[in-house]
């Protein structure tokens, strides 16, 4: 379990959107999120942050937020398990 003040510290992570590299900037519980979610849809986080580039209107940091936090209120976070795999990379 993370903290609340590991969970609200903005940690900049390297990723790759349709082959460059990029940063983004997030905060520990976001990152996880994003992460459960790549896990449950079987695809690598640089798979669904290209996903997520693609349909944004603003900064990608912000709009990956905003995608973690639809998929929370939508349900889509509950019920992933525990020890879902993790793929970073394409």
């Amino acid at each position: 379990m993370v903290s609340t003040m590991q969970a609200s510290t903005i940690v900049k992570r390297s990723v790759r959107v349709a082959g460059h590299a990029t940063s983004i900037s997030l905060e520990a519980a976001f990152w996880q999120g994003l992460c459960d979610i790549a896990a449950a849809r079987r695809m690598s986080v640089n798979a669904l942050v290209a996903t997520i580039d693609a349909t944004r209107g603003g900064n990608l940091s912000s709009a990956i937020r905003l995608f973690v936090l639809e998929c929370a209120r939508s349900g889509e976070l509950t019920g992933i398990p525990e020890d879902a795999t993790l793929a970073v990379s394409d």
